[in-house]
């Protein structure tokens, strides 16, 4: 019985420092991780409507995944070991944990998002799958909030469409962009209020703020598309931006 009482214990020990590590990561604080910029009141209202947030994903990751979405994604981008990737408007993370694995323990991740409650459940997945190069970043509507000179690749999947102030977030993103940065835009070639944003339309608001395309390209049965863009060479003022038919 001893025995027993003793093998009892030394297992209930040998589970306590996973036990306090997953506790302690899941109480983590979650706030920006980066100063504020502009204020919203500075930028042009977009002249479009804004789809709401509805969902902290868009499809099942099953499907995405036997679509080959993210795989096709990453490689394309050339995502690999040592990259710093914000995954902006991160939902569920679907992205987020596939882009940790692929950067590795030299590389890092930033799951961005506006809904707390969503940051908060993703870091509890983050816990189960032992990722420990993801930091979460709670932004708002018109600024990401993320480090000064942090970030290789930002990618934004199927969320542009729910942006209230997208040249606010352009404009507050652009700090965080290091020499050589590329932002990713994945979404529906459909109207904003059903959950796309058109291709002229994107193209017109990043044009705004002086983002050069240097990738357009369709994912899946011409409807779903990837486009890439290079952060402007300097700053458009934001009483400069001018805002961009529906």
């Amino acid at each position: 019985m001893r025995a027993l009482v003793a093998g009892l214990a030394f297992l209930f020990l040998a589970s306590l420092p996973r036990a306090i590590a997953a506790e302690t990561a899941s109480s983590a604080p979650i706030g920006p991780l980066g100063p504020a910029g502009a204020p919203e009141s500075a930028f042009p209202k977009p002249a479009r409507p804004v789809a709401s947030i509805v969902a902290e994903q868009w499809s099942t990751e099953e499907e995405r995944d036997r679509n080959g979405e993210a795989r096709e994604v990453m490689k394309f981008l050339g995502v690999h070991p040592g990259m710093s990737v914000a995954d902006i408007g991160a939902g569920g993370g679907y992205y987020t944990v596939r882009v940790a694995k692929r950067v590795g323990t030299s590389g890092h991740v930033i799951a961005e998002d506006v809904k707390p409650e969503y940051l908060a459940a993703l870091q509890q997945r983050l816990v189960r799958e032992h990722l420990d190069n993801v930091s979460l970043d709670l932004g708002e509507a018109h600024d990401p909030r993320l480090p000064p000179r942090s970030v290789d690749l930002a990618l934004m999947v199927h969320m542009y469409h729910e942006v209230e102030q997208p040249f606010g977030l352009l404009d507050n993103l652009l700090p965080a962009l290091r020499p050589g940065a590329r932002v990713a835009v994945i979404d529906l070639d459909q109207a904003t209020e059903i959950h796309g944003t058109p291709r002229k339309l994107l193209l017109c608001e990043l044009h705004a703020l002086g983002f050069r395309q240097t990738h357009w390209g369709w994912l899946r049965a011409k409807k779903e598309y990837l486009a890439v863009f290079s952060p402007p060479g300097h700053r458009v003022a934001p009483t400069d931006i001018k805002t961009c038919a529906p």
